[in-house]
């Protein structure tokens, strides 16, 4: 069976999506295509062969779509999301789950009424090779007990309309869903705190942040969040236990040493880094859309991350530590004992 997956949404990771599962992903193909963009919308038609649609929701209503990937910003989403749980359709939503904490309380509560997996959220620093090492590492014990985690996320430079709100909810979000993941915990409360921004930051942007986050179990986060680092692109990690540290460099190349000095490239963007991330998450995402047993990113921590970048940007605002509430997690998300 192929996967007839409809695409919402054409701008550029819906276009990498679109490609990346017409050329690398197996068992499934682009059957549609909706974006309010018709222009674009239409590009990703003619390149995939799928069909053209007029507005979202005939997409996931249409008997030709299976599953629906959703990339579009992200306070379009919690409808759309809500759209497929109804239709019984599986769901790719990148991330945030949803702009707004209520919203993505809604999602949350509609999947558990209807009580299977429908959603996955984009987070797909998961499927990274580099990180999936070191959350095995972690999980295995091979360090003791976490005690730190240490993140780091510089990029080249940001969007023009790149705002010090927007550190917390489109950049650092990555993070905060890594770090729940790499030590199987929740984060209690939050700090953030900015030093002396960078000469090359635009006006009013605080960049540099750090941001602290200190986890239920009593571990400590730490994410350093640097958008106008100049040099690349530049995302890594390490995790102290109380046995050893294992730790993710910015990328897997290999190393020269030569004439006194040693190099090692670093990717200049995105797509350079974890392409290979992205591509794993869509297969897996196919995979479990095919079986009906999905194993990536819940709504849940498409929530739990929503939460903590909303109680970020408190911090960020008033300089005070702030918790971190969540609700009652429903039994669909819950470990099986």
């Amino acid at each position: 069976m192929t996967l007839a997956v409809g695409l919402i949404g054409a701008g550029m990771i819906g276009t990498e999506h679109a490609t990346t599962i017409a050329r690398r992903v197996s068992g499934a193909a682009v059957a549609g295509v909706f974006d309010v963009d018709t222009r674009r919308a239409r590009a990703i038609a003619e390149a995939t062969g799928a069909a053209l649609f007029d507005f979202a929701g005939a997409l996931v209503a249409s008997d030709d779509i299976d599953a629906v990937v959703l990339a579009t910003p992200g306070r379009y989403h919690a409808a759309d999301v809500l759209a497929c749980i109804d239709a019984g359709k599986p769901v790719m939503c990148e991330k945030p789950l949803a702009a707004d904490v209520d919203d993505c309380v809604a999602v949350v509560e509609a999947e558990a009424k209807a009580g299977r997996r429908l959603v996955q959220v984009g987070f797909m620093r998961r499927f990274d090779p580099g990180y999936v090492e070191v959350k095995a590492a972690v999980s295995a014990g091979n360090i003791g007990q976490p005690l730190v985690l240490h993140n780091i996320h510089r990029n080249p430079a940001p969007p023009p309309s790149f705002s010090n709100e927007m550190m917390m909810t489109e950049a650092m979000i990555h993070e905060f869903d890594v770090s729940r993941w790499l030590l199987d915990d929740e984060v209690a409360a939050v700090r953030v705190l900015a030093p002396r921004p960078t000469p090359r930051a635009r006006e009013g942007l605080l960049d540099p942040q750090v941001a602290i986050l200190e986890m239920a179990s009593g571990a400590l986060a730490d994410i350093e969040m640097f958008v106008t680092c100049t040099y690349g692109y530049d995302v890594r990690c390490e995790v102290v236990g109380s046995e050893g540290a294992v730790g993710l460099e910015s990328s897997g190349a290999t190393t020269l040493r030569l004439g006194g000095s040693r190099a090692q490239p670093i990717a200049t963007g995105w797509k350079e880094r974890f392409g290979e991330a992205y591509r794993l998450e869509l297969q897996a995402w196919v995979d479990g859309a095919l079986s009906g047993t999905a194993t990536g990113p819940t709504a849940w921590d498409g929530y739990a991350a929503t939460v903590i970048a909303a109680r970020a940007v408190d911090a960020q605002r008033s300089g005070e530590r702030t918790t971190v509430d969540l609700v009652d997690r429903p039994a669909l998300y819950r470990p099986r004992t």
